[in-house]
């Protein structure tokens, strides 16, 4: 049987993945939902964040859609929260699942990555973060004894295919720009 990024299952997953770095085992759905939950609340933030950088560079279209992407995962994290309205689903620690650091927004280096940001780069941070989202559901899907679990497991990974598709169409449409030195030395 075949998984969404390509695995079968008992095949080994791909190595690499920071989702599952002490973390255990995914033995529920409710549990899978409570990582599913804090993975779309990142993924929303991070694309949200993104394109007030966008908009604050002067880049309208980057902007617009890093815009539409938040809106997407805005999207999914409701119908998540909406499923598990009458479940009991654990809480995770939120820097668990971030795509830059795990510091306060306020961070010199936090600002400095903001500072340098391209829409072509932070496409490529959406495209790792997206990717190491898939391989973790597709980890649970390959490992779970419960069929229920392994089912949404595959549906998960498989939103998280095509969030994948849709970045690296859009990473194939934006060039890579060379380095701007006044930004750098922007005061």
């Amino acid at each position: 049987m075949r998984g969404c990024g390509g695995l079968e299952l008992g095949q080994e997953y791909r190595a690499g993945w920071s989702y599952s770095q002490g973390v255990q085992p995914v033995k529920s759905p409710n549990e899978l939902y409570a990582h599913a939950i804090a993975l779309e609340r990142e993924a929303a933030e991070r694309y949200a964040e993104f394109a007030r950088r966008m908009d604050d560079l002067g880049n309208a279209a980057a902007a617009e859609v890093f815009t539409s992407l938040a809106r997407l995962e805005e999207e999914h994290l409701r119908t998540l929260l909406e499923r598990t309205q009458e479940v009991a689903v654990p809480e995770f620690r939120d820097e668990q699942y971030a795509w830059l650091d795990a510091g306060a927004p306020e961070t010199t280096a936090r600002e400095l990555v903001f500072r340098l940001l391209t829409a072509r780069q932070a496409l490529e941070i959406a495209l790792r973060a997206e990717s190491r989202a898939q391989t973790f559901f597709e980890k649970v899907m390959l490992t779970a004894d419960d069929p229920a679990l392994r089912a949404l497991a595959r549906e998960m990974a498989a939103e998280e295919g095509e969030h994948i598709a849709l970045v690296e169409q859009l990473l194939q449409r934006t060039p890579q720009p060379g380095l701007d030195s006044q930004v750098i030395f922007e005061r």
